[in-house]
């Protein structure tokens, strides 16, 4: 499949971009999701038992988590160096060949070291393509463009759930890494950002970390951007994640099934994807439209801790609707990408996003200390959700909205 650079850009809307990236979150998400989706069949077939499998696949988990967060560092310096389009596929490749390994797998030992690896790989894709797509776009298409890139990339998870369903966990493996070959060797013809050659001749640092943790008023913007992106992952990577575990614990009338609720949360967070980025159009602003969303995700997870014996079809439901009220995870990418200059910012893009997503450590120790503490997993789960929820709207209220930001500039 080969696209035309001239014919694109001349109507000023960067299609083979948006294209690329789009498809790359897609398989991004597949893998991702993949493994909460096949983690209790996966580790049955290894021998595992019932508590061996709650606590070996927290630490594949948090393992696949790690990698995320380095590989965000990693990543996120190579693309503000050696370019957006280097990450975007080099990311790919990498994420490809770890699944495709993963299916191979015959010890927990071994399954740990390709999710650590495949996170590694995971960890580039998002920022490199939020990047590349925010930097080509005219200001006013942008959220436009970063909602459909984030639309398709979640309906990944929907996706990977039937391919479960369909498929035994090894094939679903495969299945992933060879979706990610196959993208790869679609070669699509992407133009590397104007903004970024731009920067690359001119005499200033790139992809420098102490850049950003060096200056203050940098360092405190760039924890705000990763704390107002804390809800979203205890959304997906706590309460979904374990729903089975949480299910229990509620009480609900029936066996959750982890994949459905993977799938249903991420069915809904492409509807809430589309609505939070046109909603945000429509405000002409990301910091309204980013705190009515992170309410309207904390409303459903009150409702998510409120409800006692009910049937697994109403708790399915409110697993839908906790993914519509999460789902601006487009919006929150596209906040962090606007937010630092042209030689940084794929780092930046690139590490907040798994930061956030690697958040989810702290968060299960956290959760698995508080459960020890109150004896309770449902109070556990409340009290990491108000920390997470509270730094997120403190955050989000000292953020400057970057709306109509101009992108070429450069953090000196």
């Amino acid at each position: 499949m080969q696209l035309q650079k001239t014919n694109l850009l001349s109507s000023g809307i960067p299609f083979a971009a948006i294209l690329l990236a789009a498809l790359g979150y897609f398989v991004d998400v597949y893998d991702l999701l993949l493994f909460s989706i096949i983690r209790v069949n996966s580790l049955q077939s290894l021998g595992l038992t019932e508590k061996q499998i709650t606590e070996k696949g927290i630490v594949l988990l948090n393992m696949q988590m790690t990698g995320l967060m380095i590989g965000g560092v990693l990543w996120g310096i190579l693309g503000d160096k050696k370019g957006r389009l280097t990450v975007l596929f080099g990311s790919i490749f990498i994420y490809s060949a770890a699944n495709i390994a993963n299916g191979f797998v015959s010890t927990v030992e071994a399954y740990a070291l390709c999710r650590f690896i495949a996170g590694l790989g995971l960890a580039g894709e998002l920022g490199a393509g939020i990047t590349l797509v925010a930097e080509l776009m005219p200001a006013r298409y942008r959220g436009y463009a970063t909602c459909f890139v984030a639309v398709i990339g979640i309906s990944g998870a929907v996706v990977a759930f039937f391919t479960a369903k369909l498929f035994d966990w090894r094939m679903s493996y495969y299945i992933g890494g060879a979706l990610g070959v196959v993208l790869l060797l679609m070669r699509i013809s992407v133009a590397e950002s104007a903004m970024f050659v731009e920067a690359r001749g001119k005499d200033v640092k790139r992809g420098s970390v102490l850049m950003i943790i060096g200056e203050r008023k940098r360092l405190l913007k760039y924890v705000r951007c990763i704390l107002i992106g804390l809800p979203l992952w205890y959304v997906v990577g706590v309460l979904i994640s374990l729903s089975p575990e949480f299910g229990k614990a509620l009480k609900v009338n029936g066996i959750v099934n982890a994949g459905i609720a993977v799938a249903l949360c991420y069915g809904g967070s492409v509807l809430g994807g589309t609505l939070s980025g046109l909603i945000s159009q429509y405000l002409q602003s990301r910091i309204k439209a980013a705190i009515a969303f992170t309410l309207l995700s904390g409303a459903t997870v009150i409702v998510f801790f409120a409800q006692r014996q009910i049937s697994l079809y109403a708790f399915y439901t409110i697993t839908a609707l906790m993914g519509i009220a999460s789902g601006y995870w487009a919006l929150f990418v596209t906040m962090v990408t606007e937010q630092f200059g042209t030689n940084v910012r794929a780092t930046v893009s690139t590490t907040v996003p798994n930061f956030v997503r690697g958040a989810v450590v702290p968060m299960m120790l956290l959760l698995n200390f508080s459960t020890q503490f109150f004896n309770s997993l449902v109070a556990a789960g409340i009290l990491v959700g108000v920390i997470c929820f509270g730094l997120a709207l403190l955050s989000l209220a000292r953020l400057k909205d970057t709306f109509w930001q101009n992108l070429n500039y450069l953090e000196k």
